[in-house]
């Protein structure tokens, strides 16, 4: 009798490539930023981070955009404005394997803090931060759009080592 797995295999992170996010890669990242997210950044956003030098490492597994992230550094410490993971690969352990790529970069760089703000009802994502070490630093109110006129509250993490 076969026994069926109740979630999917764990990913071979070894079969993941990573390189810098270039404008070659817009339109892919544009596609899955677009479906992950009800207000997502725009071409511009992520052009002027690849202008401004941010450490911004995309995910592929052969032809298939895994994810992406966009952290700007500042003295010792790391502003992580962006973390994605593509819709088809949620929930499969990507983003904890590119938070840990990226604190290894990190300290391996002299960075001592890594700083980030997630949606105050986005808890899945706070869990992976809290599994990762990141602990609660305050809150920014009203700093997510929700619709015209409506905001949500930020939740500001951090880890410092």
């Amino acid at each position: 009798m076969r026994l069926k797995m109740p979630f999917p295999a764990p990913p071979d992170f070894a079969s993941a490539s990573t390189v810098q996010m270039t404008s070659q890669h817009l339109p892919q990242v544009l596609n899955v930023e677009q479906s992950a997210y009800s207000h997502p950044w725009t071409q511009g956003n992520f052009v002027d981070s690849i202008a401004s030098g941010y450490h911004m490492p995309v995910w592929f597994q052969g032809e298939h955009l895994l994810g992406y992230l966009v952290a700007m550094r500042g003295a010792d410490e790391l502003h992580l404005l962006n973390i994605t993971v593509a819709p088809g690969f949620q929930r499969r352990g990507w983003g904890g394997h590119m938070l840990r790529t990226l604190i290894d970069w990190s300290r391996e760089r002299g960075v001592h803090a890594i700083w980030l703000e997630v949606r105050a009802s986005n808890r899945a994502g706070m869990a992976l931060y809290q599994a990762h070490g990141f602990d609660l630093q305050g809150e920014r109110k009203n700093y997510y759009p929700v619709s015209s006129n409506q905001r949500e509250d930020a939740v500001v993490m951090g880890l410092q080592w």
